[in-house]
């Protein structure tokens, strides 16, 4: 029988990946590298869940350790959750292993030794449909799989070490405010036709109003500097799967709407009828300024 490892350093993520691997068929192993994480990792629904204390070190500074244990569990593919953490362990990985690398992956699939996937290039105008024959690294994100429900049958330690010549030598942590973007279920967005910085304001109220989150497009937080750069939305920056993506002056340009391709209903308020977003990125649009139609939308909202 198949062996799959997986990991992520965001132990929500680990129990998604699990679904994945218990509907291949495979031994199902996942990896903690904190004794923290082992405990939110107990319900993860492995049947063995593998544990190591890296202390302070950095997960991705673990990948020839991490290399070795994956060569003597015998594993045969290894999935790891599309993190900025995981992708740049992911990678190493196949390289310290020799194996094939699939990133930011979706429908994937195994079967007879072969892993089958999708992934999305040149800012979502393009599907390439891939393989990877015998051993094989993939990442996968967030929202694919179901998550799984279950107690491990296992518990085993392990032994992951950091590379020596990689140090920590200290931790910045970064301010944040309201609802996490990545998490959240409810995102409302402005782009550049936002006519000035107080009319985020606008965006601010209706997400109070939703319980959710306010992002924006790369220019907003960039070039305007009216929001900070871990709100916008885009290939370079969050790839989001809110059930609600609600878009204000936005043009929907491919970049931007790679961003948001896998939420479940975007919705747009625009003064042009031809923008990108109102033709062909939107389920609903409105054809208005964001200034008349954000209150009333908002005073829906907290009616509700």
């Amino acid at each position: 029988m198949a062996r799959i490892l997986v990991y992520s350093d965001m132990s929500a993520r680990v129990a998604e990946l699990v679904t994945f691997a218990q509907a291949s068929g495979a031994d199902v192993e996942a990896l903690a590298l904190s004794p923290q994480q082992a405990q939110e990792l107990a319900s993860c629904g492995a049947q063995t869940l593998l544990t190591a204390d890296i202390g302070e070190a950095a997960p991705e500074s673990c990948a020839r350790s991490i290399a070795e244990l994956v060569k003597s569990r015998g594993s045969d593919v290894v999935v790891i959750a599309t993190t900025a953490r995981g992708l740049d362990l992911a990678a190493q990985l196949a390289g310290c292993l020799g194996w094939g690398y699939g990133s930011d992956v979706s429908n994937l699939a195994y079967a007879d030794g072969v892993l089958t996937y999708e992934r999305s290039l040149y800012g979502g105008t393009v599907i390439s449909e891939e393989k990877i024959e015998g051993h094989g690294v993939v990442t996968v994100g967030r929202g694919n799989f179901a998550p799984a429900n279950a107690a491990v049958s296992a518990t085993e330690a392990v032994e992951v070490s950091a590379d020596s010549r990689i140090r920590l030598i200290g931790r910045e942590d970064i301010p944040t405010q309201g609802v996490d973007i990545a998490s959240a279920e409810r995102v409302v967005s402005v782009g550049m036709g936002t006519p000035s910085e107080a009319d985020i304001q606008i965006a601010r109220d209706m997400a109070d109003a939703m319980q959710g989150a306010v992002a924006c497009s790369r220019g907003v937080a960039e070039e305007r500097n009216w929001l900070p750069v871990e709100n916008y939305i885009g290939i370079s920056g969050n790839v989001i799967q809110p059930k609600l993506y609600l878009a204000m002056g936005i043009s929907g340009q491919v970049q931007h709407m790679y961003g948001v391709r896998d939420a479940k209903t975007i919705v747009a308020i625009n003064t042009d009828k031809n923008a990108l977003i109102c033709t062909r990125g939107s389920d609903y649009y409105i054809v208005g300024d964001m200034r008349e139609y954000g209150p009333l939308i908002t005073a829906e909202i907290a009616q509700l």
